[in-house]
């Protein structure tokens, strides 16, 4: 989810996520290699589930994730995951983080957590691109577009991750979750899109599902570190929605940014894309095939509904939690009111798809 500038940067750590700052030093002079404290502790701002903190000592910085205290829903926070995701990837010369150790002892900070560097780079906020020169732009693009399509040529068998994930049935299960989890939340409400969507969803399933790749799950320019001066990503972050599942549709969530309105989200729509010197979607997908050695994409249509879908779920679940009491209520409130135009969206693009 798209969370803004406001949460970039650090403050001083949390007082519900503090811990003890000497034992975390103890733990990283045995397991991280070449460590020399002492360690001064920050915490970043971003609207992450699982906290995260810088850790400075005199000669690097690393950044540490960790799940969150207290009581959590099972399998949700799995920072071991992020950690071997991350591993795994390292192995494969794509840009992540490098890890240095993963913590499963909660007596060490009070929950698992794992320590890795902190790259130095650019964040963009803005998928236009804004702060970048209008002749540096295309070039922008292509990193972000050589970036996803060379984490979906990865096989995960010879990276070690053939068992990350469910192979197949992709659509069938992420529809089934998140219909499931937006009818059984009655104290969001219905929206009329919505119940359009999970009907006709399920109908037009593609057949061919192809091979299970490694997705990310919210490939997004704001989760990437770009070079300090060159056009190039040197670290992708936030993998906790990573597994194995159907490359298309992590292409074309990543791929909503052209669909996306200005004010809903981070989005393109609307824009002047020539005189901004943004590539079109035509040929970021065209750019995106070739690299993977596609044709084309013949069920577009369909990715692109399903993710709006999605993503109108989550944001269905952040009402329900809104009116329950436990959102963080600024930022959630202004996400809530775009819950009907986004699921409107979805719909209409199922629309264009038709029905099998």
């Amino acid at each position: 989810m798209h969370q803004g500038s406001e949460n970039s940067g650090t403050t001083s750590v949390r007082e519900a996520h503090r811990f003890d700052v000497d034992r975390l030093e103890r733990w990283m002079h045995e397991e991280v290699e070449s460590f020399q404290g002492p360690v001064r502790v920050e915490q970043f701002k971003g609207g992450q589930s699982n906290p995260t903190y810088k850790l400075v000592t005199p000669g690097k910085t690393y950044v540490l994730r960790r799940k969150p205290p207290g009581k959590l829903l099972p399998g949700a926070h799995a920072v071991d995951r992020e950690y071997r995701v991350i591993s795994a990837l390292a192995r494969q010369d794509f840009p992540v983080a490098k890890p240095y150790a993963l913590c499963l002892d909660a007596d060490v900070i009070g929950t698992p957590f794992y320590v890795m560097d902190m790259v130095e780079g650019r964040i963009f906020w803005d998928p236009a691109f804004g702060e970048v020169g209008r002749g540096e732009r295309p070039a922008f693009f292509d990193a972000m577009n050589a970036t996803i399509a060379k984490l979906h040529i990865i096989d995960p068998g010879r990276a070690g991750l053939s068992d990350y994930g469910r192979p197949g049935n992709y659509f069938e299960r992420q529809i089934g979750r998140w219909s499931k989890q937006y009818l059984g939340d009655a104290e969001a409400g219905r929206v009329t899109a919505m119940d359009q969507l999970v009907e006709w969803l399920p109908r037009n399933i593609p057949m061919d599902e192809g091979e299970a790749r490694i997705i990310h799950g919210d490939f997004r320019c704001d989760n990437m570190i770009f070079h300090p001066r060159e056009p190039k990503v040197i670290a992708v972050l936030d993998w906790e929605l990573s597994t194995l599942g159907h490359p298309l549709a992590d292409f074309a969530y990543h791929l909503m940014m052209y669909r996306m309105p200005v004010g809903l989200s981070a989005g393109l729509a609307g824009l002047d894309l020539a005189a901004l010197n943004i590539p079109s979607e035509a040929d970021y997908v065209a750019a995106y095939c070739r690299r993977t050695g596609r044709e084309g994409i013949a069920d577009l249509d369909f990715y692109l509904a399903f993710n709006l879908f999605r993503l109108a779920a989550i944001v269905h679940g952040i009402k329900g939690r809104l009116a329950r009491g436990t959102a963080a209520s600024a930022h959630a409130g202004k996400m809530v009111a775009g819950l009907e135009p986004l699921a409107n969206l979805a719909w209409q693009q199922a629309q264009r798809a038709g029905d099998r």
